[in-house]
């Protein structure tokens, strides 16, 4: 939470700083489900219909648990209003659920480090 702003006015005030705000949040949302997408195919985790099975299979096989996988179906939601329909956002709610939920991606991180641990031969 380094670079957000400390205040929802602050924040509605960025102007395209805002909207930088939310394409790298974008970004980084594609990021976890890609990568989820990679372990799910390189252990060989099960043909995926779409990013739920992934996270399913995920879960299954003890690579993150299922309150992280919640944390990153929140994250594809989140992404989805903002691929979709970017001009419906409302910022305030926007900037409570960033300011809320930054700490899913360290939730993430830590999970998929620790997996990769236990996997060393």
């Amino acid at each position: 939470m380094r670079h957000m702003p400390a205040t929802v006015d602050e924040f509605l005030g960025l102007g395209l700083v805002k909207d930088g705000i939310y394409k790298k949040i974008e970004y980084a949302i594609e990021n976890v489900l890609d990568i989820c997408a990679v372990v799910n195919a390189d252990l060989v985790l099960g043909v995926p219909g779409n990013d739920e099975d992934i996270l399913d299979h995920l879960v299954s096989h003890h690579v993150i648990s299922a309150g992280v996988a919640e944390k990153v179906r929140g994250m594809k939601a989140f992404r989805n209003i903002m691929v979709h329909r970017y001009g419906a956002i409302n910022d305030r709610t926007a900037y409570r659920l960033l300011v809320d939920h930054l700490g899913d991606f360290e939730a993430f991180q830590a999970e998929m480090e620790l997996f990769l641990r236990r996997a060393e031969p």
